[in-house]
């Protein structure tokens, strides 16, 4: 692309600025073409033409077969169809909405199994459904979206007794909803992002938030605060996060079947890729070969050098990521670092900022696959058709749940980079709005797809995909929060499967009289130990203090942070070797698998959430 074209595109290029897109005036897309030109100058001069990513088309009910797979319910179809109930606890706490957006997809599987006369079982979505309504009264009966239920009983578990109220978005939240008009600014993480669409859409009320392309502009979204705490990506235990992940694709899916956006996850063809090196390595290759050097690291040691060079000279200088390093001197210097970076001979000193700049965007553009992964890049574009910035917050919150591990935590450390260039631009002249300029082509122009998709669309893509990028770093803290009513749903999973676990237990003691009377006598012997934490105090252990164990008085304001200083101020007996920052309060078993807390958790709250579990303080680990 040379500058002749680039000066012809404002002229040229029609944008459909309707929806979310802010009015970005042509000027102000400057940027972001001059960042293109330098891309593709930078990809003719390079020595190695480099294989296109070969993204493959699906048939007919393969995408959606391929959904319900990674949604974790590919044993509602298919030769593990008999045993789904594992997928009847996962329907049982979904929303309205998610119920919708998993019907629509069993139910082209179906259609799709039919025509091609599978001869494994095929399902019917309204017995699915009504399976799972069916046993509901056995398995879970906290979700019911379309059921009346009184407040007498809303709030018992199924044995008659009281238990945690779950909220998952059903009736009882819409209700909540429309008595409680929520804040332009507030985003809600108590009710499924879909429900919510559902209501608005329903009600008619809501009004699209336009703007100018300002910094200043941009909502100043906020999380209002949550009594039993804010649950980070991090914060829980890697069973849990499965389940998270599962419920994150179906409620994504939900949100864009609402708004109606296409949401079609993507395949990427297996193409031959590098085995060793720096760029053009696969990520998950690339941290393998690093964790060898530095055990635990999960972000390229590359990636971090990189930032660390540019961030050593000043983050103050006028152009920083904007003005190009010497093409010849970059393509010099890649070529000297897949040499000499693993032997630690390479020579840093020669490195200008502005060079390393240019690596540091080389190195996102050569990944093998794109950073915002080929699964989910459209939908990441997609983000910028979504009617209110609202939505399209929630929709990116989601899409980073999604993303690999590595992928996840390699945008995190950019995205706080990138808030850092952004906190000098005062001195260095790069606002929000320029570096999301100068950054979009880097994460959404991916060379892989072949030129004919980015000629294609850039014109469109450039003004929606440098807001994506706004948004990105702008909100980047809210992104990395997991939704309070996912929590809840995995909260809802894993008490339903702990009932499930019971009875089979109790099956095996009918058929084992005398083990069930040893276990019975055993239960009868621990219950008395249960009276020795009273009413209203909680057993707190830290195996890693000098303090191991304490009991805690819970109170209306005890927070987690004080339960923990608490430890800390008992310096008897071992010398005390973790600080306030390095050790956190966890909640683990009950209804989930363990959680870290934040430090403005109230403990009674959560108490009354979740009262069998128990409260560790340990280090978080790396």
């Amino acid at each position: 692309m040379n500058h002749e074209h680039s000066k012809k595109i404002p002229d040229g290029a029609s944008f459909d600025r309707s929806g979310s897109q802010d009015s970005l005036d042509e000027l102000s897309l400057d940027d972001y073409w001059k960042e293109l030109e330098n891309i593709h100058e930078t990809r003719g001069n390079n020595h190695e033409e480099r294989v296109a990513l070969v993204v493959k088309e699906p048939d007919e009910g393969e995408l959606e077969e391929e959904w319900l797979k990674e949604a974790g319910l590919s044993n509602l179809f298919g030769e593990s169809s008999g045993d789904s109930m594992e997928s009847m606890v996962l329907l049982s706490t979904l929303t309205r909405t998610q119920k919708a957006a998993v019907e629509k997809r069993i139910e082209t599987v179906t259609q799709t199994m039919r025509k091609k006369n599978k001869q494994h079982q095929i399902p019917d979505v309204r017995d699915i459904f009504r399976l799972q309504n069916d046993s509901k009264g056995k398995v879970c009966e906290g979700s019911e979206p379309s059921t009346v239920r009184t407040s007498e009983n809303k709030n018992e578990t199924h044995d008659g007794t009281k238990g945690p109220k779950f909220s998952l978005g059903t009736d009882e939240q819409k209700n909540l909803l429309e008595d409680m008009p929520p804040s332009d600014t507030d985003i809600n993480l108590e009710i499924s992002f879909a429900e919510q669409a559902a209501n608005l859409k329903d009600s008619s009320v809501g009004k699209m938030y336009r703007g100018g392309g300002g910094d200043t502009l941009l909502p100043n979204f906020r999380l209002p605060k949550d009594k039993t705490g804010t649950t980070k990506i991090g914060d829980l235990a890697p069973q849990d996060m499965k389940k998270v992940y599962s419920l994150a694709l179906i409620e994504l899916t939900a949100l864009y079947d609402i708004l109606g956006t296409e949401f079609k996850q993507q395949k990427a063809v297996k193409i031959k890729t590098k085995d060793s090196g720096l760029f053009g390595v696969p990520l998950s290759l690339l941290l393998e070969q690093d964790q060898k050097k530095v055990p635990g690291t999960k972000i390229p040691l590359i990636f971090q050098k990189l930032i660390a060079q540019i961030e050593e000279t000043t983050l103050e200088t006028e152009g920083l990521l904007r003005i190009p390093g010497v093409a010849t001197r970059v393509k010099g210097l890649c070529q000297e670092l897949e040499a000499k970076f693993y032997e630690g001979t390479f020579n840093w000193e020669n490195v200008k900022q502005h060079d390393a700049a240019s690596l540091l965007k080389l190195f996102i553009r050569e990944l093998p696959q794109p950073l915002l992964t080929v699964e989910y890049l459209k939908a990441f574009q997609d983000v910028q058709n979504l009617p209110t910035r609202k939505q399209q917050l929630q929709a990116l919150n989601l899409l980073v749940i999604l993303l690999p591990e590595a992928n996840r935590d390699t945008l995190k450390v950019l995205l706080e980079f990138l808030q850092r260039v952004i906190d000098h631009r005062d001195k260095n002249k790069m606002t929000l709005k320029n570096v999301a300029m100068v950054m979009a082509p880097n994460l959404f122009t991916f060379h892989g797809f072949g030129s004919k998709t980015i000629e294609q669309s850039e014109f469109v893509m450039a003004a929606g995909t440098a807001n994506v990028m706004r948004f990105m770093i702008q909100y980047q803290k809210l992104l990395w929060t997991i939704p309070k009513f996912i929590v809840n749903q995995v909260r809802k999973q894993n008490t339903e499967n702990q009932k499930k676990e019971k009875k089979d237990k109790a099956m095996k003691k009918l058929l084992k009289k005398m083990a069930y009377d040893r276990e019975k006598h055993e239960k009868q012997e621990k219950t008395p130990n249960d009276t020795d934490v009273p009413q209203g105090v909680i057993r707190v252990q830290a195996p890693h203090l000098s303090k191991v164990s304490m009991a805690i008085q819970l109170t209306e304001e005890l927070k987690a942070s004080d339960v923990v200083a608490r430890f800390l101020s008992q310096k008897s007996g071992n010398v005390q070797t973790l600080k306030k920052e390095e050790v956190f309060l966890y909640e683990i078993g009950g209804n989930i698998g363990e959680r870290c807390l934040d430090d403005d958790t109230y403990m009674k709250d959560l108490y009354q959430l979740n009262p069998n579990a128990e409260w560790v303080i340990k280090p978080k680990q790396s």
